[in-house]
């Protein structure tokens, strides 16, 4: 890094990871790394990580919910 604080990518590794003059970089720290990656690059993760976390969500939809639970609270009136 030098005084300005720019950091110098090396020409293999621009190559390899296809970056070119002007490309658009993100730069994030996470647990005291820094990550610089391209905004496809951080698109795709992004949908890898709502993927992710789709799998683990319940299959059943909100609306259902909904119309469940209205339909308790109507079971419940008809009882009274």
């Amino acid at each position: 890094m030098n005084r300005d604080g720019r950091v110098l990518i090396p020409k293999q590794v621009r190559q390899e990871l296809g970056l070119d003059p002007g490309s658009a970089l993100v730069l994030s720290v996470e647990d005291g790394r820094v990550i610089l990656e391209s905004r496809d690059q951080l698109m795709a993760r992004i949908r890898r990580d709502v993927a992710a976390a789709w799998q683990g969500a319940p299959t059943r939809s909100v609306a259902a919910e909904l119309l469940a639970d209205r339909r308790a609270e109507a079971d419940a009136e008809d009882a009274r």
